[in-house]
């Protein structure tokens, strides 16, 4: 059956962005680590991609990816269906294997639908904090996977935007990876 995965990378004291959005503390992160059971960061988010069926993300984390340079205009998410969760009328890029459904709707709501585009595979809560917020306390979260980044921010845009509801998540596993980056898999408490 598929789960509702949030898989995101953190700053040390909690930030998945800047608080202008901005991702620089991310994608100029160069780190190393050299101990036990170090796995390469290399290929991890590829081996976490093909268990994705479908992804769901927020306006402003849909704008950052339309407008992100490194991606040259391309759309990422080719052959799975990208759920936008708006209100505002915004561009869809063109191109095969594009499917993206804007929604004006709750998270319960779209929910069903949502699970079933991802056929066998899982659905990537891609973000931002709001949109994982709205999953958890819909009781629709299943499982958080944070990359943890050894960079203090100080300030941002928080891995949830208010309580997780439920009692305390379960750890599930750890990876070290050779980057110095830490990857936590958290099962949520319904």
């Amino acid at each position: 059956m598929s789960k509702a995965q949030y898989y995101c990378a953190s700053s040390l004291d909690g930030f998945i962005a800047e608080a202008d959005d901005t991702l620089e503390w991310l994608l100029k992160y160069r780190g190393s680590f050299d101990g036990e059971r170090v796995e390469p960061a290399e290929g991890a988010y590829e081996r976490f991609y093909e268990g994705v069926g479908a992804v769901v993300m927020g306006s402003v984390t849909y704008e950052f990816i339309l407008d992100e340079p490194s991606l040259a205009g391309e759309w990422p998410y080719k052959g799975k269906p990208a759920w936008v969760l708006t209100s505002r009328d915004l561009p869809v890029p063109d191109g095969e294997g594009v499917d993206v459904r804007m929604r004006d709707a709750s998270v319960s709501d779209l929910y069903d639908d949502m699970i079933a585009s991802a056929g066998e595979r899982d659905l990537w809560v891609i973000g931002g904090g709001n949109v994982a917020s709205q999953f958890a306390d819909e009781g629709l979260l299943d499982e958080l996977l944070l990359t943890v980044v050894p960079v203090v921010l100080g300030t941002g845009k928080p891995v949830f935007d208010r309580r997780v509801p439920g009692g305390p998540m379960q750890l599930t596993g750890t990876s070290v990876f050779d980057s110095g980056m830490v990857e936590l898999r958290y099962e949520i408490a319904h």
